[in-house]
């Protein structure tokens, strides 16, 4: 787990030319009932057109002020510009 959390909170590059949000919605099963969960995933693409998964993170339901808080988080993270954002439907 320490690798993990290491990997979720590395600093990122400060510009992305290309930047995919996305989220899938699943099942699962909690405290014998089943509720459905969003996993939110952020594609980016550098400078040099490498692709990196930039986070991924667990919500109850995709919403928009949970979008917002992983904008922030990747701000926080140390990027500072997106060239084109992309919402994968």
């Amino acid at each position: 787990m320490p690798l993990v959390t290491e990997w979720q909170c590395r600093p990122l590059e400060r510009i992305y030319p290309i930047v995919f949000l996305d989220a899938i919605h699943f099942k699962v099963r909690k405290d014998n009932r089943i509720v459905t969960k969003a996993a939110y995933s952020v594609l980016g693409l550098d400078v040099q057109g490498r692709k990196d998964i930039l986070g991924i993170w667990i919500g109850e339901s995709e919403t928009a002020s949970f979008w917002l808080s992983v904008c922030n988080d990747l701000k926080n993270r140390g990027v500072e510009d997106v060239l084109n954002w992309r919402v994968v439907a």
